[in-house]
């Protein structure tokens, strides 16, 4: 029996990279997953959370539990890890002593990062039919390493996709600098947390780098085009996607 699969796409995904969503529901049906995909979805409350609006926050977190009612076996899985923290950690302090927090505790249990889903509760090593040729470098997005602890499963399924090798930068758990809001209050610290990133992986000689956040690619590959430095930046939705 197919394992079912409420898709969450968060806003980043849904405006500016569409097809990395796409991609993400083709990877999930390749490996036997039912996808489900809920057209009233909006945010997960991340932007105003992070910006110290709570009580807005705690509204959109509410729709969010809506749009995502707990039903026994059912899995809620993103192409975020970023927005995915955000409901298993930060909605603990936005439902703490309200009547949503057992709802809560059930959506924390059954959300996961694409990747950490596909590796820690499908078992995949790998993607049928996956193929990108080239080299890349991973970066560790701050939400995915800190806030879910995943480092090893993106890197797994990666380096088992035929014609890719891996070429680790150092400092790859450095922050790359986006941090949301952040990037807006301390746009030069944020630029130049950028270049750094950017300088450390063509420093490998890789063609892409890699990650599970939309967000800092995004931020990443602005810096490379306006400096027009020659490497590219991939969601490892769109890698796993590659070649068929």
């Amino acid at each position: 029996m197919p394992t079912a699969v409420d898709i969450f796409i968060p806003c980043f995904v849904d405006q500016l990279f569409p097809q990395t969503a796409m991609n993400m529901v083709k990877v999930l049906e390749a490996v036997g997953c039912e996808v489900h995909y809920n057209s009233n979805q909006t945010c997960c409350g991340q932007p105003a959370y992070n910006a110290g609006y709570k009580a807005e926050s705690r509204e959109v977190a509410c729709k969010f539990l809506d749009d995502f009612p707990n039903e026994p076996g059912r899995y809620i899985v993103s192409p975020s890890a970023s927005c995915v923290g955000m409901v298993r950690n930060s909605y603990a302090e936005l439902f703490d002593g309200s009547p949503e927090q057992s709802r809560y505790h059930g959506t924390q249990r059954r959300i996961y990062e694409l990747t950490e889903f596909l590796v820690d509760v499908l078992g995949v090593q790998s993607v049928p039919k996956a193929r990108l040729n080239g080299t890349y470098t991973y970066h560790d997005s701050c939400s995915a390493l800190r806030e879910c602890g995943i480092k090893e499963g993106p890197r797994r399924l990666l380096d088992a996709v035929p014609g890719l090798q891996r070429l680790e930068m150092v400092e790859n758990e450095t922050c790359c600098g986006f941090g949301g809001t952040f990037a807006v209050k301390f746009q030069a610290i944020s630029v130049a947390m950028a270049e750094q990133k950017v300088e450390h992986a063509l420093a490998t000689g890789a063609n892409y780098i890699v990650s599970t956040d939309t967000s800092c690619l995004m931020h990443l590959d602005a810096y490379i085009r306006r400096e027009k430095k020659p490497i590219k930046t991939m969601h490892i939705a769109d890698v796993l996607a590659s070649g068929w």
